[in-house]
């Protein structure tokens, strides 16, 4: 009599697993990469050494491949912008972190935002979670300043990733010069009014 064994059927479901997300992961990298037209099954399936067939297997439909990956990134970018709130030194290193991470890939989905209705979504999304870290991470200062709303518009402003292109890409400034523009920035935004 023949009988599966426990430790099979784990390597088995660890296998399924690891493949999956490495589909998850290439969808992820060439979204980042590339415009939405200029991505096709083949080319995900390529990029995670597998072949399309097994891409459907795994996700039904090319929606499905989708679905799963807006997740997969959505989640890694919460993670990625966890600060302790009121720490603005720790706030500019981890947005700087996570720009330099994701900040291209983040310009590219919203170059396409206005014609593609995938990253329109993805953009949207993003640019809710953003505010929601700032609004979070600056709390105390927020909750101190005679506006908060104001303060809370302007300091999306001098963290969001045009701020970061501006320094980085455009003007060329290193990744600790970026930042400490950005600490500028932000420092001078929550300083007390002068009189």
């Amino acid at each position: 009599m023949h009988t599966t064994h426990p430790y099979t059927m784990t390597t088995r479901a660890a296998a399924v697993e690891r493949t999956r997300a490495r589909i998850i992961d290439s969808c992820v990298a060439l979204h980042g990469e590339r415009r939405v037209t200029d991505i096709a099954l083949d080319d995900i399936a390529a990029r995670a050494d597998v072949s399309v067939q097994t891409v459907l297997r795994h996700f039904g439909t090319r929606q499905g491949l989708v679905e799963a990956s807006f997740e997969r990134a959505q989640q890694a970018v919460a993670d990625e912008r966890r600060t302790p709130v009121g720490d603005v030194r720790g706030a500019i290193r981890v947005i700087v972190d996570h720009y330099q991470r994701r900040g291209d890939q983040a310009l590219l989905m919203l170059a396409q935002e206005d014609h593609e209705e995938l990253m329109a979504r993805i953009t949207t999304l993003g640019k809710a979670i953003h505010r929601a870290w700032v609004e979070e991470v600056f709390a105390p200062y927020l909750a101190a300043s005679d506006d908060g709303e104001q303060l809370a518009d302007l300091l999306v402003v001098a963290t969001d990733v045009y701020a970061w292109k501006l320094l980085r890409r455009d003007r060329h400034l290193g990744r600790g010069a970026t930042e400490r523009r950005m600490h500028h920035l932000v420092a001078r935004l929550l300083a007390p009014p002068t009189t």
